[in-house]
């Protein structure tokens, strides 16, 4: 990414910021709406490249927030495991300089990702199969990480249907995305994607995304967490429709 402007940075710190309210909020959503937003600005994976150091600090701060994290470590590290992994095979393709056919991608893992949330009903897992299940979800969610950059399809409605609690959930998420955020950086960086441009724009961008997720949390207290849910999903549908039907407009 050479051609940084003025405008270009006003831009990605107020994308930033909106991602980071919108964790703020729900908990998750920092990569899923930086990836969106800034994929319509610049490449998928320049957009990937600035997610790092915001997605790592802030998944770090909300896996860290609770009592769990050796007891959820333990249970889930099969599909950590996997999930690190099938992201670096993943990242191959984002590296790879396929801007067109990432675009796409990235639009269809959000559709399915906001469709699935809006209209799905909430799955169970039953005990006796999620020693198997665990690694195949963690491989497919870090094979869509690492070719898209948005951490959530499958393993955030994977893990909402193991019937954790709400705080050991929340940490299963941050978990989940530190993992993917980590794997990512490394399959980035030993492919040499990464700019001494882009890691000053990631590490500037940590400023907004705080403030966005202050935000967002005294924003939680303000608003129905079910309406600002259903506005974001809907927003992401569009946006991947958009990125979605790019290459043909």
């Amino acid at each position: 990414m050479t051609d940084i402007s003025v405008p270009l940075i006003l831009a990605i710190g107020a994308t930033f910021f909106a991602a980071g309210a919108v964790k703020g909020v729900t908990g998750m959503g920092l990569p899923t709406v930086a990836m969106g937003i800034l994929g319509a600005l610049i490449s998928p994976l320049a957009a990937a490249s600035l997610l790092i150091l915001p997605s790592f600090v802030t998944n770090v701060w909300q896996l860290l927030g609770g009592p769990s994290f050796w007891s959820i470590a333990f249970r889930l590290w099969p599909m950590m495991l996997a999930n690190f992994v099938g992201t670096m095979l993943g990242a191959g393709w984002l590296a790879g300089g396929d801007t067109g056919t990432a675009t796409v991608v990235l639009g269809v893992a959000l559709m399915i990702y906001a469709g699935y949330t809006l209209l799905a009903r909430q799955l169970s897992v039953p005990a006796k199969i999620e020693p198997m299940l665990s690694p195949m979800v963690g491989a497919v969610t870090g094979i869509i990480s690492g070719a898209t950059g948005v951490f959530v399809i499958p393993a955030v409605p994977y893990l909402q249907a193991l019937g954790l609690s709400r705080n050991d959930l929340v940490q299963a998420l941050g978990l989940s995305f530190t993992v993917s955020t980590v794997a990512l950086a490394v399959a980035l960086g030993s492919r040499g994607a990464f700019a001494l441009d882009t890691l000053g724009l990631s590490l500037l961008a940590l400023g907004p995304a705080w403030l966005g997720m202050w935000a967002g949390q005294k924003l939680r207290n303000r608003i129905s967490p079910t309406t600002f849910k259903r506005v974001f999903l809907l927003f992401l549908l569009l946006l991947g429709a958009e990125m979605v039907l790019r290459p043909v407009t």
